[in-house]
């Protein structure tokens, strides 16, 4: 290696360090799957240890493999399905501090908002949520959330 790519690297280590980015950012951080594969390339879940990033999760039975019918089944499978990845990582709803909820359709605003509201009863702090509407979620979906917990 020559002296200027050594010194190139250096300060590459240097800058990052001071951004905050660690070469070795990846350790410890573990996979959260849920007790299904993910159906691309990507984690369900990803556990840092102090923060838990869910993937989103759609109204797929994972017994099944089915898709449910209609937003408000979808919803309520898909905060099933985050729940399951939560417990996985020894977290529950309470941990939960962000959700972002996409449908298909921002007419089904109020039913998904009955079911989410349900969900998360009895948690003191409910986390903080955007809703968007997407011209088209994977599989067919009314709608997809994701969450991130913290420790």
């Amino acid at each position: 290696m020559s002296i200027r790519l050594l010194a190139g690297l250096g300060f590459a280590f240097a800058l990052g360090t001071l951004v905050g980015v660690n070469p070795s950012a990846q350790t410890g951080h573990k996979a959260v799957y849920g007790g299904a594969p993910p159906v691309a390339p990507y984690s369900p879940g990803v556990d840092t240890g102090d923060s838990l990033y869910l993937s989103g999760q759609v109204g797929v039975n994972p017994e099944t493999g089915a898709l449910h019918e209609g937003v408000r089944a979808q919803a309520e499978q898909a905060l099933n399905n985050l729940n399951v990845l939560l417990a996985e990582a020894g977290l529950s709803k309470s941990h939960v501090v962000r959700a972002t909820v996409y449908l298909d359709d921002i007419d089904n605003y109020g039913a998904l908002n009955e079911v989410y509201g349900e969900f998360f009863e009895g948690v003191e702090v409910k986390p903080s949520r955007s809703t968007v509407a997407v011209t088209a979620l994977p599989i067919g979906a009314a709608v997809e959330i994701d969450f991130i917990a913290a420790r």
